[in-house]
């Protein structure tokens, strides 16, 4: 066993995807082919604000009327938690003090032309997503996926060491001791709630940081030992078995 996997009962299921995928917000509408999320601030002109609804994907557009409507970019093709969600999140304003808060500032930058406009709606968007993905972790899902880990009252405290600790030496014995399980019993039913295998879900999470460490510069060898492969080699087979290319930024070497 590794040392130090005290872990508490409550743990942050979603910083490590706020620390590692970056979001924006435009009030520019949507183009077409646009793969980007949208935000809908439903109510009636002139009123307060009733629901937030985030599309996702497709070209889904609820019934007016909207106070504001945003684009939103959250990494969603690399972001494994955008991609978990459904085509469509909706919440009551009133069911979340601070969401309504937050969304009558949102309406009224948007609404206006103070200096600072595009920061405040960035930061104010961000806290609007996070509580939206909040009450989504809430309730939970249906289907196997990284929504239903992340709401599972065990599982997610495991997700949660991976996805804040990749580089670690994870082994199955110790990712059952994080979520208080047995081995077989937490490997049945990872399994069963998040639809893959802990080592499995570990690589890709490491291989999902990689490839955003490379987009931003850093160097093969150094990203392959900072997301935990024993040698950049390991790190290039794996990369390229997902992702279908090799690792490299602006004509590195793969290794």
């Amino acid at each position: 066993m590794i040392e130090n996997l005290t872990f508490h009962s409550r743990v942050d299921r979603l910083s490590a995807f706020f620390d590692t995928f970056e979001l924006s917000a435009s009030l520019e509408p949507a183009r077409a082919g646009d793969i980007q999320a949208r935000l809908f601030v439903v109510g009636a002109p002139e009123g307060p604000a009733e629901s937030i609804i985030l599309c996702l994907r497709g070209d889904v557009t609820p019934e007016p009327p909207f106070l504001v409507t945003a684009t939103v970019d959250f990494e969603s093709p690399q972001n494994p938690l955008m991609n978990a969600l459904p085509d469509q999140v909706r919440v009551e304003v009133n069911d979340i003090p601070t969401l309504r808060d937050t969304t009558a500032a949102f309406v009224a930058e948007a609404l206006g032309s103070r200096c600072g406009r595009s920061a405040a709606l960035n930061r104010l968007c961000e806290v609007m997503v996070l509580l939206l993905l909040r009450s989504a972790i809430d309730r939970g899902a249906a289907q196997p996926g990284l929504l239903a880990g992340l709401s599972h009252p065990a599982l997610h405290r495991t997700l949660v060491a991976m996805h804040d600790a990749p580089a670690r030496a994870w082994n199955s014995e110790d990712l059952a001791a994080v979520a208080g399980m047995s081995r077989s019993h937490f490997m049945a039913r990872f399994r069963d709630v998040v639809g893959t295998t802990p080592q499995a879900y570990l690589t890709d999470w490491r291989l999902t940081i990689a490839r955003r460490k490379l987009s931003k510069g850093a160097r093969v060898k150094a990203v392959a030992r900072q997301v935990g492969f024993s040698s950049a080699a390991a790190f290039s087979r794996a990369y390229f078995r997902k992702f279908g290319d090799w690792p490299s930024f602006q004509g590195q070497g793969a290794i």
